[in-house]
This record gives C-alpha cells, sequence and structure tokens, in this order.
C-alpha cells in the first residue's frame, strides 16, 4: 500500500469532495409568455410513467382549469410551479377541450 493515496484520515476527516449529485429529471423547457397553450408528453423523472404537461395557461387560471381537465380525463394530476400535470397520455383530448374554450394550443414534444 506504498502507492495508495489516503482517501479518509481520523485526523483531519474526508480528504476529497464527493461529487455532488445531479438530479435525475431533465429540466424542463423555457417556453415563451406568446399567449400559446404547449401540451407536452413527459416521462422524464416519474419511473416511466406519462404525465400530459401543460405549459402556457394563465397563472389565475391554472387551479380551476386543472380541476376540470382532471375531470374531463378521469384522471390525477397537480399544479406544480405554474404547470398543470396530469396523468396519462391525454394530449388530444386536453388539447379539443382548450381549444373549445378558446386558447390557442400547441401539440409539442414527444
Amino acid at each position: 500500500m506504498k502507492n495508495s493515496r489516503s482517501v479518509y484520515s481520523t485526523d483531519k476527516g474526508r480528504l476529497s469532495e464527493p461529487e455532488p449529485r445531479r438530479s435525475a429529471a431533465t429540466p424542463a423547457p423555457s417556453v415563451p409568455e406568446d399567449g400559446v397553450v404547449r401540451i407536452f408528453r413527459e416521462r422524464g423523472g416519474r419511473n416511466g410513467k406519462v404525465v400530459t404537461v401543460l405549459r402556457g395557461l394563465p397563472p389565475r387560471e391554472l387551479e380551476a382549469r386543472a380541476a376540470e381537465l382532471k375531470r374531463l380525463c378521469g384522471a390525477g394530476g397537480a399544479v406544480k410551479e405554474g404547470v398543470v400535470e396530469i396523468q396519462g397520455d391525454h394530449r388530444d383530448r386536453i388539447a379539443a377541450r382548450l381549444r373549445a374554450l378558446g386558447h390557442r394550443v400547441k401539440l409539442a414534444g414527444g
């Protein structure tokens, strides 16, 4: 053990710093504030489960619109950081409903 490097010593504690952990989830794509509701299908960071994500809804509508869309799809969901998440792939059904309510909608991502 002549050529080995000490990693831990009782005198000084750890000699080398551990590498910081990275998040498994990919960062959310930035969405321009142009009045268009973008509907994504995401899977990353959710153990392979598909989630429909809506970005670009007006902040005052988030809670009410999320509750309405969850009932429409018969699925669970949440509002997180200004984004509505609905469990499962319901992009077409949600897009049709939002268009009927007068929103401009784009299907984006996978």
